[in-house]
């Protein structure tokens, strides 16, 4: 533990019990300016881990994150937000945490120790060769996450290791490892901070690029949510006014005919055709609504 970057001492706090509060969150904000630059220095490794799920998920594979404490309800987190962002079924993208739910809202922190659970929470979902497994852990040696890795390679899934350590036992245990060196805490050890920032952000990068590369946006535009309440029943009237250019009125018309599907009544206003041929154009461009508008399926 001495030699993890994570669990040094910073300098730059070392005083911060003495400072009134906003010199603490100025100090605080401070180091978290750094975060984003971390990350930044490893955006090849985070495209190559990228490619890998979309070409899994692709022919029909999952995305599961694995990870406690902190790296657990993260990728908990991330996982469980992809169906109503993207419209994707919940069984594309898991997240198993050390603990099971109840590590969700109460620490439990000695199932992080326990390898051979890691194996079996992996296996009970029936891992394989068209599944990506992505194990998280700031320090890159947790038990329970290591235990899923090599479940993982045995099984023949492609294995991601996202950690913020250099040369950790994580990323010697995977096919493509991200390391984000996010430096000392200012608490020392307490990876729920700059490193937990810079967890959150690689996880967005792979769920929201992967779905990007899945065709569920359209330009920036998020043409596949899943509109179950009042706010994105509205978000959705706004995104076909938006990618069309009508009143939102008409949005809501639109949407109405077209079973409330965003893309469809996209197709159906910029080509002016009916809604079951804009599904059929968008079932033919793999639910990508560019390639609808502008490619001939025929």
């Amino acid at each position: 533990m001495s030699r993890a970057v994570t669990e040094q001492r910073n300098p730059a706090t070392g005083e911060i019990d003495q400072l009134p509060t906003l010199a603490i969150l100025r100090l605080m904000n401070r180091e978290d300016a750094g975060v984003a630059g971390a990350v930044g220095q490893s955006l090849e490794p985070i495209a190559r881990a990228v490619d890998a799920v979309v070409e899994r998920l692709s022919r029909g594979g999952r995305l599961i994150y694995m990870g406690a404490g902190t790296s657990g309800r993260l990728a908990v987190l991330d996982a469980s937000e992809c169906p109503p962002t993207f419209g994707v079924p919940p069984e594309m993208v898991q997240a198993l945490i050390a603990g099971g739910e109840r590590a969700l809202r109460r620490a439990a922190e000695g199932a992080e120790d326990d390898r051979e659970a890691g194996r079996a929470d992996l296996a009970q979902l029936g891992a394989g060769a068209l599944d990506a497994v992505v194990g998280i852990a700031a320090s890159g040696a947790t038990p329970y996450v290591l235990g899923a890795m090599a479940e993982a390679r045995q099984r023949g899934a492609v294995t991601i290791g996202l950690s913020n350590n250099p040369d950790s036992p994580l990323s010697q245990a995977v096919d493509m490892p991200i390391v984000v060196v996010t430096g000392p805490e200012v608490i020392t050890g307490s990876t729920r901070l700059k490193a937990g920032t810079a967890q959150k952000m690689v996880l967005n990068m792979i769920s929201t690029a992967a779905m990007i590369r899945l065709g569920k946006t359209y330009g920036n535009l998020m043409v596949d949510l899943q509109a179950t309440n009042d706010k994105l029943r509205r978000r959705a009237q706004w995104l076909v006014a938006e990618a069309t250019g009508v009143s939102p009125d008409e949005a809501g018309r639109l949407l109405g005919a077209c079973g409330g599907e965003v893309k469809t009544a996209i197709v159906v206003q910029l080509l002016g055709i009916d809604a079951a041929t804009a599904r059929a154009r968008l079932q033919a461009c793999g639910g990508r609504v560019r390639e609808a508008l502008y490619r001939d399926p025929s």
